[in-house]
């Protein structure tokens, strides 16, 4: 896992950001009107995901039974509070991601990944579908050795599903949580607010099951 078709902006030359300043975030979620920033109730899990464009992705989760909150923002990178328009340049080291706050007990973290590996192209590297760049990379950030462990259990799953079905290898990024920072507000949510916007799903075509 961790295999790229380029290379990632090394912490030298990531652009600089901001340490004191952070985004502002909307009190709540635009559709089921949880609050978008932590602490969760109790019980409830955090992991963040990347899977190409991040509005589509919130999407898909927003949707799922037992998620009680999700968010866009950046994650996997070397800026500190860095902007859409800074990510987009691929000199953050940042992938655009969702961070996705659910109920174990109503909705396993089994059931979240078999939905994140089957709704994107996880082999592409650096790109998904045509939108390209490192801020666009497969991505899963993790909150526990627990989560690390069903993540890396599911990946082998799906990369047998994979090469059955004459597919690439996954190049998906699976690494504890440093930092989830969030985007601008106007993205969050984005898609309830614009229904007729941009969706990416690259998808393979390959079941999980």
């Amino acid at each position: 896992m961790g295999l790229f078709d380029d290379t990632l902006v090394s912490p030298d030359r990531a652009l600089p950001g901001r340490t004191d300043q952070r985004m502002t975030v909307p009190e709540a979620h635009e559709v089921n009107g949880h609050p978008l920033v932590g602490p969760w109730p109790a019980g409830m899990e955090q992991i963040v995901l990347g899977m190409g464009c991040f509005w589509g992705a919130e999407e898909i989760y927003w949707q799922v039974p037992g998620v009680y909150t999700t968010a866009v923002g950046y994650a996997g990178g070397f800026t500190p509070n860095p902007t859409y328009q800074e990510t987009c340049t691929g000199m953050t080291g940042h992938t655009e991601v969702t961070m996705v706050v659910y109920d174990p007990a109503v909705v396993p973290l089994q059931r979240l990944l078999e939905i994140f590996w089957e709704q994107h192209d996880p082999t592409q590297g650096f790109r998904q579908g045509n939108d390209m760049g490192s801020q666009y990379r497969s991505a899963v950030y993790t909150s526990n050795a627990e989560q690390a462990a069903v993540v890396q259990a599911t990946a082998q799953h799906y990369q047998q599903r994979l090469a059955a079905a004459g597919r690439g290898t996954i190049t998906t990024e699976i690494a504890p949580l440093d930092t989830f920072y969030y985007a601008e507000p106007i993205h969050q949510q984005y898609l309830a607010k614009n229904p007729h916007g941009y969706r990416c799903h690259a998808a393979t075509g390959v079941p999980y099951a």
